[in-house]
Protein backbone atom coordinates (compact mmCIF):
# COMPACT_ATOMS: atom_id res chain seq x y z
CA UNK A 1 0.00 0.00 0.00
CA UNK A 2 2.77 2.41 0.95
CA UNK A 3 4.75 1.62 -2.21
CA UNK A 4 1.65 2.11 -4.38
CA UNK A 5 0.87 5.45 -2.68
CA UNK A 6 4.47 6.59 -3.10
CA UNK A 7 4.37 5.77 -6.81
CA UNK A 8 1.12 7.69 -7.24
CA UNK A 9 2.56 10.66 -5.39
CA UNK A 10 5.65 10.57 -7.57
CA UNK A 11 3.53 10.39 -10.73
CA UNK A 12 1.41 13.31 -9.53
CA UNK A 13 4.51 15.34 -8.73
CA UNK A 14 5.92 14.61 -12.19
CA UNK A 15 2.65 15.67 -13.84
CA UNK A 16 2.59 18.88 -11.83
CA UNK A 17 6.17 19.56 -12.81
CA UNK A 18 5.17 19.31 -16.47
CA UNK A 19 2.15 21.58 -15.98
CA UNK A 20 4.00 24.26 -14.00
CA UNK A 21 5.89 25.81 -16.98
CA UNK A 22 2.60 25.98 -18.90
CA UNK A 23 0.83 27.66 -16.00
CA UNK A 24 3.72 30.08 -15.58
CA UNK A 25 3.68 30.89 -19.29
CA UNK A 26 -0.05 31.60 -19.15
CA UNK A 27 0.35 33.73 -16.04
CA UNK A 28 3.20 35.64 -17.69
CA UNK A 29 1.04 36.84 -20.58
CA UNK A 30 0.84 40.64 -20.36
CA UNK A 31 -2.64 42.02 -19.96
CA UNK A 32 -3.46 44.88 -22.31
CA UNK A 33 -6.33 47.32 -21.83
CA UNK A 34 -7.50 49.04 -25.02
CA UNK A 35 -9.43 52.26 -24.34
CA UNK A 36 -11.25 53.68 -27.35
CA UNK A 37 -13.84 56.33 -28.07
CA UNK A 38 -17.48 55.71 -29.02
CA UNK A 39 -18.21 52.16 -30.10
CA UNK A 40 -21.26 53.53 -31.92
CA UNK A 41 -18.73 54.84 -34.45
CA UNK A 42 -17.93 52.25 -37.13
CA UNK A 43 -14.29 53.31 -37.10
CA UNK A 44 -13.88 52.11 -33.52
CA UNK A 45 -15.98 48.98 -34.11
CA UNK A 46 -13.50 48.04 -36.86
CA UNK A 47 -10.63 48.95 -34.58
CA UNK A 48 -11.97 46.57 -31.90
CA UNK A 49 -12.31 43.74 -34.41
CA UNK A 50 -8.77 44.35 -35.66
CA UNK A 51 -7.34 44.36 -32.14
CA UNK A 52 -9.14 41.14 -31.18
CA UNK A 53 -7.94 39.45 -34.37
CA UNK A 54 -4.41 40.60 -33.52
CA UNK A 55 -4.70 39.12 -30.01
CA UNK A 56 -5.71 35.78 -31.53
CA UNK A 57 -2.92 35.92 -34.11
CA UNK A 58 -0.13 36.74 -31.64
CA UNK A 59 -1.46 34.60 -28.80
CA UNK A 60 1.02 35.96 -26.27
CA UNK A 61 -1.08 38.64 -24.57
CA UNK A 62 -4.56 39.05 -23.12
CA UNK A 63 -6.72 41.92 -24.37
CA UNK A 64 -9.70 43.73 -22.94
CA UNK A 65 -11.19 46.39 -25.22
CA UNK A 66 -13.56 49.06 -23.89
CA UNK A 67 -15.21 52.14 -25.36
CA UNK A 68 -17.70 54.92 -24.61
CA UNK A 69 -21.43 55.12 -25.28
CA UNK A 70 -21.05 58.47 -27.03
CA UNK A 71 -18.25 60.70 -28.28
CA UNK A 72 -18.65 63.10 -25.36
CA UNK A 73 -18.80 60.53 -22.55
CA UNK A 74 -15.40 61.53 -21.19
CA UNK A 75 -16.10 60.17 -17.69
CA UNK A 76 -16.40 56.65 -19.13
CA UNK A 77 -12.84 56.83 -20.46
CA UNK A 78 -11.54 58.01 -17.11
CA UNK A 79 -13.39 55.17 -15.36
CA UNK A 80 -11.96 52.64 -17.85
CA UNK A 81 -8.39 53.75 -17.11
CA UNK A 82 -9.10 53.70 -13.36
CA UNK A 83 -10.42 50.14 -13.66
CA UNK A 84 -7.33 48.96 -15.52
CA UNK A 85 -5.15 50.56 -12.83
CA UNK A 86 -7.12 48.83 -10.06
CA UNK A 87 -6.87 45.50 -11.89
CA UNK A 88 -3.10 46.02 -12.31
CA UNK A 89 -2.98 45.69 -16.07
CA UNK A 90 0.46 45.69 -17.69
CA UNK A 91 -0.26 47.93 -20.67
CA UNK A 92 -2.94 50.53 -21.43
CA UNK A 93 -3.40 51.67 -25.03
CA UNK A 94 -5.63 54.74 -25.23
CA UNK A 95 -7.27 56.91 -27.89
CA UNK A 96 -8.32 59.94 -25.79
CA UNK A 97 -11.73 61.51 -26.36
CA UNK A 98 -10.39 64.72 -24.80
CA UNK A 99 -6.68 65.47 -25.22
CA UNK A 100 -6.41 67.48 -21.99
CA UNK A 101 -8.86 65.70 -19.67
CA UNK A 102 -7.19 62.32 -20.13
CA UNK A 103 -3.71 63.49 -19.10
CA UNK A 104 -4.42 63.09 -15.36
CA UNK A 105 -5.69 59.46 -15.60
CA UNK A 106 -2.74 58.57 -17.85
CA UNK A 107 -0.31 60.10 -15.35
CA UNK A 108 -1.92 58.02 -12.59
CA UNK A 109 -1.50 54.84 -14.66
CA UNK A 110 2.17 55.59 -15.32
CA UNK A 111 2.73 56.26 -11.62
CA UNK A 112 1.24 52.82 -10.92
CA UNK A 113 3.91 51.25 -13.12
CA UNK A 114 1.68 50.60 -16.11
CA UNK A 115 3.05 51.09 -19.63
CA UNK A 116 0.82 53.53 -21.53
CA UNK A 117 0.64 54.05 -25.29
CA UNK A 118 -1.24 57.07 -26.65
CA UNK A 119 -2.62 56.41 -30.12
CA UNK A 120 -5.06 57.80 -32.71
CA UNK A 121 -5.63 61.11 -30.83
CA UNK A 122 -2.60 62.84 -29.32
CA UNK A 123 -2.64 64.02 -25.72
CA UNK A 124 -2.19 67.78 -25.31
CA UNK A 125 1.56 68.64 -25.22
CA UNK A 126 1.12 71.57 -22.80
CA UNK A 127 -0.98 69.49 -20.39
CA UNK A 128 1.56 66.65 -20.57
CA UNK A 129 4.44 69.01 -19.89
CA UNK A 130 2.63 70.43 -16.88
CA UNK A 131 2.07 66.88 -15.58
CA UNK A 132 5.71 65.97 -16.21
CA UNK A 133 4.90 63.40 -18.91
CA UNK A 134 6.91 62.56 -22.02
CA UNK A 135 4.73 60.09 -23.85
CA UNK A 136 4.93 58.89 -27.45
CA UNK A 137 2.09 59.28 -29.92
CA UNK A 138 1.26 56.48 -32.35
CA UNK A 139 -0.99 57.82 -35.07
CA UNK A 140 -1.48 59.61 -38.38
CA UNK A 141 -0.77 63.16 -39.47
CA UNK A 142 -4.36 64.36 -39.17
CA UNK A 143 -3.60 67.81 -40.54
CA UNK A 144 -1.94 66.39 -43.65
CA UNK A 145 -4.78 63.90 -44.14
CA UNK A 146 -7.45 66.58 -43.88
CA UNK A 147 -5.57 68.74 -46.36
CA UNK A 148 -5.48 65.82 -48.82
CA UNK A 149 -9.28 65.56 -48.64
CA UNK A 150 -9.69 69.34 -48.74
CA UNK A 151 -7.41 69.63 -51.77
CA UNK A 152 -9.57 67.08 -53.60
CA UNK A 153 -12.65 69.20 -52.85
CA UNK A 154 -10.89 72.39 -53.96
CA UNK A 155 -9.85 70.73 -57.22
CA UNK A 156 -13.46 69.68 -57.89
CA UNK A 157 -15.00 73.07 -57.04
CA UNK A 158 -12.46 75.65 -58.17
CA UNK A 159 -11.52 79.04 -56.61
CA UNK A 160 -14.25 81.12 -54.98
CA UNK A 161 -16.53 78.22 -54.07
CA UNK A 162 -18.42 78.52 -50.79
CA UNK A 163 -17.80 75.72 -48.32
CA UNK A 164 -18.53 74.64 -44.75
CA UNK A 165 -16.34 72.82 -42.21
CA UNK A 166 -18.01 70.39 -39.80
CA UNK A 167 -15.62 69.88 -36.88
CA UNK A 168 -15.08 67.10 -34.34
CA UNK A 169 -14.89 67.45 -30.53
CA UNK A 170 -13.25 70.79 -29.67
CA UNK A 171 -11.13 69.17 -26.92
CA UNK A 172 -9.68 66.45 -29.17
CA UNK A 173 -6.32 67.06 -30.84
CA UNK A 174 -7.29 65.20 -34.02
CA UNK A 175 -10.33 67.47 -34.38
CA UNK A 176 -8.08 70.51 -34.07
CA UNK A 177 -5.56 69.14 -36.56
CA UNK A 178 -8.20 68.19 -39.11
CA UNK A 179 -9.78 71.62 -38.92
CA UNK A 180 -6.35 73.16 -39.53
CA UNK A 181 -5.82 70.83 -42.49
CA UNK A 182 -9.17 71.81 -44.00
CA UNK A 183 -8.33 75.48 -43.51
CA UNK A 184 -4.96 74.91 -45.20
CA UNK A 185 -6.73 73.39 -48.21
CA UNK A 186 -9.33 76.17 -48.32
CA UNK A 187 -6.62 78.81 -48.30
CA UNK A 188 -4.54 77.05 -50.95
CA UNK A 189 -7.61 76.48 -53.15
CA UNK A 190 -9.01 79.98 -52.55
CA UNK A 191 -12.28 78.64 -51.19
CA UNK A 192 -14.67 80.71 -49.06
CA UNK A 193 -15.38 79.16 -45.64
CA UNK A 194 -18.85 80.52 -44.77
CA UNK A 195 -19.30 78.48 -41.57
CA UNK A 196 -17.31 76.16 -39.30
CA UNK A 197 -19.10 74.34 -36.50
CA UNK A 198 -18.70 71.23 -34.36
CA UNK A 199 -21.02 68.23 -34.44
CA UNK A 200 -18.98 66.26 -31.85
CA UNK A 201 -18.26 63.37 -34.27
CA UNK A 202 -21.96 62.34 -34.20
CA UNK A 203 -24.09 61.47 -37.26
CA UNK A 204 -27.44 62.89 -36.13
CA UNK A 205 -25.90 66.03 -34.69
CA UNK A 206 -24.06 66.63 -37.98
CA UNK A 207 -27.34 66.19 -39.83
CA UNK A 208 -29.04 68.83 -37.67
CA UNK A 209 -26.08 71.22 -37.67
CA UNK A 210 -25.62 71.11 -41.43
CA UNK A 211 -29.37 71.44 -42.08
CA UNK A 212 -29.35 74.71 -40.12
CA UNK A 213 -26.22 75.96 -41.90
CA UNK A 214 -27.71 75.09 -45.29
CA UNK A 215 -30.84 77.08 -44.44
CA UNK A 216 -28.67 80.12 -43.65
CA UNK A 217 -26.37 79.55 -46.66
CA UNK A 218 -28.36 77.86 -49.45
CA UNK A 219 -25.58 78.54 -51.99
CA UNK A 220 -23.04 76.21 -50.29
CA UNK A 221 -21.09 74.14 -52.82
CA UNK A 222 -18.94 71.92 -50.61
CA UNK A 223 -18.46 70.49 -47.11
CA UNK A 224 -15.28 69.35 -45.38
CA UNK A 225 -16.26 66.94 -42.59
CA UNK A 226 -13.87 65.84 -39.83
CA UNK A 227 -15.05 62.21 -39.77
CA UNK A 228 -17.19 59.90 -41.87
CA UNK A 229 -19.87 59.35 -39.22
CA UNK A 230 -20.67 63.06 -39.51
CA UNK A 231 -20.28 62.94 -43.30
CA UNK A 232 -23.09 60.36 -43.41
CA UNK A 233 -25.32 62.82 -41.51
CA UNK A 234 -24.36 65.65 -43.86
CA UNK A 235 -25.12 63.51 -46.93
CA UNK A 236 -28.58 62.73 -45.51
CA UNK A 237 -29.22 66.44 -44.98
CA UNK A 238 -28.20 67.16 -48.58
CA UNK A 239 -30.57 64.46 -49.84
CA UNK A 240 -33.42 65.84 -47.70
CA UNK A 241 -32.83 69.31 -49.11
CA UNK A 242 -33.03 67.99 -52.67
CA UNK A 243 -29.46 69.03 -53.40
CA UNK A 244 -27.92 65.62 -54.11
CA UNK A 245 -25.03 66.04 -56.53
CA UNK A 246 -25.03 69.82 -56.11
CA UNK A 247 -22.98 69.88 -52.89
CA UNK A 248 -19.74 67.92 -52.71
CA UNK A 249 -18.62 66.31 -49.44
CA UNK A 250 -15.28 65.01 -48.17
CA UNK A 251 -14.74 63.11 -44.93
CA UNK A 252 -12.14 61.23 -42.92
CA UNK A 253 -11.84 57.55 -41.74
CA UNK A 254 -13.06 55.39 -44.66
CA UNK A 255 -15.68 53.57 -42.59
CA UNK A 256 -17.82 50.94 -44.38
CA UNK A 257 -20.90 53.21 -44.37
CA UNK A 258 -19.15 55.90 -46.42
CA UNK A 259 -18.08 53.65 -49.30
CA UNK A 260 -21.53 53.24 -50.94
CA UNK A 261 -21.91 57.04 -50.78
CA UNK A 262 -18.61 57.46 -52.62
CA UNK A 263 -19.73 54.94 -55.26
CA UNK A 264 -23.03 56.82 -55.65
CA UNK A 265 -21.26 60.17 -55.98
CA UNK A 266 -22.80 61.55 -52.78
CA UNK A 267 -19.37 61.82 -51.14
CA UNK A 268 -16.32 62.89 -53.15
CA UNK A 269 -13.52 61.49 -50.99
CA UNK A 270 -12.41 60.32 -47.57
CA UNK A 271 -9.10 59.54 -45.87
CA UNK A 272 -8.19 56.03 -44.77
CA UNK A 273 -6.08 55.95 -41.61
CA UNK A 274 -6.15 52.14 -41.29
CA UNK A 275 -7.73 52.03 -37.82
CA UNK A 276 -7.59 48.28 -37.20
CA UNK A 277 -3.87 48.17 -37.97
CA UNK A 278 -3.24 51.29 -35.87
CA UNK A 279 -4.60 49.66 -32.70
CA UNK A 280 -2.63 46.47 -33.36
CA UNK A 281 0.58 48.42 -33.91
CA UNK A 282 0.04 50.45 -30.74
CA UNK A 283 -0.45 47.24 -28.75
CA UNK A 284 2.79 45.82 -30.20
CA UNK A 285 4.68 48.99 -29.27
CA UNK A 286 3.31 48.83 -25.73
CA UNK A 287 4.26 45.18 -25.19
CA UNK A 288 7.74 45.70 -26.65
CA UNK A 289 8.31 48.86 -24.60
CA UNK A 290 7.39 47.04 -21.39
CA UNK A 291 9.49 44.00 -22.23
CA UNK A 292 12.56 46.08 -23.17
CA UNK A 293 11.97 48.51 -20.29
CA UNK A 294 12.43 51.33 -22.80
CA UNK A 295 9.75 54.05 -22.80
CA UNK A 296 8.37 54.84 -26.23
CA UNK A 297 8.92 58.50 -27.16
CA UNK A 298 8.32 60.85 -30.06
CA UNK A 299 5.78 60.49 -32.86
CA UNK A 300 5.39 57.10 -34.51
CA UNK A 301 3.56 58.08 -37.71
CA UNK A 302 1.02 55.68 -39.18
CA UNK A 303 -0.09 55.75 -42.84
CA UNK A 304 -2.91 57.70 -44.45
CA UNK A 305 -4.39 57.41 -47.94
CA UNK A 306 -6.91 59.47 -49.93
CA UNK A 307 -9.87 57.34 -51.03
CA UNK A 308 -12.00 58.33 -54.03
CA UNK A 309 -14.24 56.46 -56.45
CA UNK A 310 -11.14 55.72 -58.53
CA UNK A 311 -9.30 53.72 -55.88
CA UNK A 312 -12.19 52.55 -53.68
CA UNK A 313 -11.75 48.92 -52.66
Amino acid sequence: MTIRFTRRAAALAAALALLTPLAQAQAAKPRVGLVMKSLANEFFKNMTEGALAHEKKRGDFELKAVGMQSETDFDAQTAAVENFITQKYDVIVIAPADSRAMVAPVAKALKAGITVVNFDVALDPAAMKKAGLDLAFVGPDNRAGAKMAGDELAKALGPGAKIVIIEGNPGADNATQRKLGFEDAAKAGKLQVVASQTAHWETEEANAVFTNILTAHPDIQGVMVANDSMAVGVAKAIDAAGKTGKIKVVGFDNIPAIRPLIKQGKVLATVDQFGSEMAANAIDYGIKSRKDKQPLKGWVKTPIELVTAKNLK
